[in-house]
């Protein structure tokens, strides 16, 4: 199986502004000279984590799922992030923090943040998901989810069958996490890798937003044993790691853990 080459971008938001987010990310990943597997990006990447998608929310068809289509096309890569969207169902009118996979042909999945974050709003203005999201990107099955739901480690549960085939390989977060609960972002970044035995990428971003919180980043690539092989605070910067699956499949041959794990299901 070949390596998986993610870039992992940490960077400043410009404050409700699409265009000049939009316009920020093309210039950083225009620097990326190296061929690229994927390429992670923050959370609501395009407008800051804001709570007013009535202003500002796009559908499916807007200014940023174009732009993702763009760059997913030209870099023959995968793209990832979420954003503040739109969409109807049965005539309902929804808003969804929602993260985009997109594929390198212009096709996309989507998964609905399943935690909406209760110390603020955002269940009060956003529809929350119901289920997973894996998709798999040269062998590697990756499992991508969104900040708060760090949190939540039954969500994340990875899974070992009788073959010792397990649900994914990469578990992703796309968030943005405020420093003054940083040491949570940063350890259960870990234990997430190291209970499921699986390589943790974690994109937050940088800087101050207009409502005075104060994001340090601490963005991170978690080897499957919880050693960290990339970690930045506190300024915007771009990783670019090579993931190792042979390192992978010999620790979860060597280490079986999760064929010990407890069954269960959510309901």
């Amino acid at each position: 199986m070949n390596d998986l080459r993610i870039a992992l971008i940490q960077t400043d938001l410009h404050w409700e502004d699409i265009a000049a987010n939009l316009k920020a990310l093309d210039e950083k990943i225009g620097s990326i000279t190296a061929d690229v597997d994927l390429i992670v990006l923050p959370e609501m990447f395009s407008t800051g984590f804001s709570m007013t998608p009535e202003k500002l929310a796009e559908g499916m068809d807007g200014a940023a799922m174009m732009w993702l289509k763009k760059v997913a096309t030209s870099r023959n890569c995968v793209i990832t992030g979420s954003l503040m969207l739109s969409d109807e169902q049965d005539g309902i009118k929804k808003y969804y923090n929602r993260l985009v996979w997109m594929k390198p042909d212009g096709l996309y999945e989507v998964y609905d943040k399943r935690h909406l974050f209760s110390l603020s709003s955002e269940p009060k203005v956003y529809t929350g998901g119901k289920k997973r999201l894996i998709q798999n990107i040269k062998g590697w099955n990756v499992c991508p989810m969104i900040c708060y739901d760090l949190r939540f480690p039954v969500w994340a549960r990875n899974a070992m069958n009788e073959n010792r085939e397990t649900s994914y390989d990469v578990l992703l977060y796309s968030a943005n996490w405020p420093e003054r609960r940083s040491l949570a972002w940063k350890t259960l970044l870990q234990a997430r890798a190291i209970e499921n035995q699986a390589y943790v990428l974690g994109a937050n971003r940088v800087g101050t937003d207009p409502e005075g919180t104060y994001y340090s980043g601490d963005s991170s690539v978690i080897d499957p044993i919880g050693n960290i092989l990339w970690r930045k605070e506190h300024e915007a910067d771009i990783a670019i790691i090579d993931l190792n699956y042979e390192e992978l499949i010999k620790l979860r041959r060597q280490f079986a853990f999760l064929k010990d794990a407890d069954r269960f299901e959510l309901k």
